[in-house]
């Protein structure tokens, strides 16, 4: 096996996703404040997502601000946060990452999430020329999001490797690796101290990564 192409997952992999959500936290925030005079919005909605609780915020964040919970500015309220321009930046072992394999190997990028949303995330970044080809999901409909076989199948053809010459690195075993490792890649799961998915079990089989390193400066190790 000689590799010739490293494929990398996004969110919590090339930068911390909290970063995003309280970045989108602040972009409501500032529309809430500008078009209702409701204020407040961020310092409750970043108490509640510290809590860990996910899914609602939006809803009890305007409860607990004494405001009406309409479905129309919740829909509105989603749509500043999807489509705001994001404050991330990616991790220091990320950005070593990048510069040291970029020229070394093929790279790609494979990015689940709303479309405008993942595309604004590359853009703030200012990652987009490391990548030989950036697969994002959502542009082939949500049933095709990781662990979909068809993004992996893409990179593969527009990188031009053999599956057995590439690896793709992720966090999130629930589903980064089904694709990959069906389609016979080599998987890699970066698992940060403190990370959302570092402590996640996982049943055996094409969940699991085949290697597990704690920084993207370990990958050096696996690829010899």
């Amino acid at each position: 096996m000689s590799i010739e192409a490293i494929v990398f997952d996004l969110d919590d992999t090339i930068y911390p996703e909290e970063q995003y959500v309280y970045s989108g936290f602040n972009s409501v925030d500032t529309w809430l404040k500008a078009k209702f005079e409701i204020v407040g919005f961020q310092e409750h909605a970043n108490q509640i997502y510290g809590r860990g609780i996910r899914g609602n915020i939006f809803d009890q964040t305007l409860v607990s601000l004494g405001a009406k919970c309409d479905p129309e500015l919740i829909h509105s309220m989603v749509q500043v946060y999807r489509e705001h321009s994001p404050y991330i930046s990616a991790y220091e072992d990320a950005k070593w990452a990048l510069d040291h394999f970029q020229g070394r190997y093929k790279m790609g990028l494979i990015t689940d999430g709303y479309l405008i949303g993942q595309r604004n995330k590359v853009i703030a970044l200012n990652i987009k020329d490391y990548f030989d080809t950036i697969v994002f999901t959502d542009v082939y409909g949500r049933k095709n999001w990781k662990p979909s076989l068809l993004p992996y199948s893409i990179a593969q053809q527009e990188l031009g490797c053999a599956h057995q010459d590439i690896v793709y690195v992720g966090d999130n075993p629930s589903k980064d690796f089904i694709g990959a490792r069906k389609l016979g890649w080599l998987t890699v799961q970066v698992s940060r101290t403190g990370g959302q998915y570092c402590n996640v079990e996982v049943p055996a089989g094409n969940y699991s990564a085949d290697f597990r390193i704690e920084s993207l400066t370990d990958l050096i190790d696996v690829l010899k």
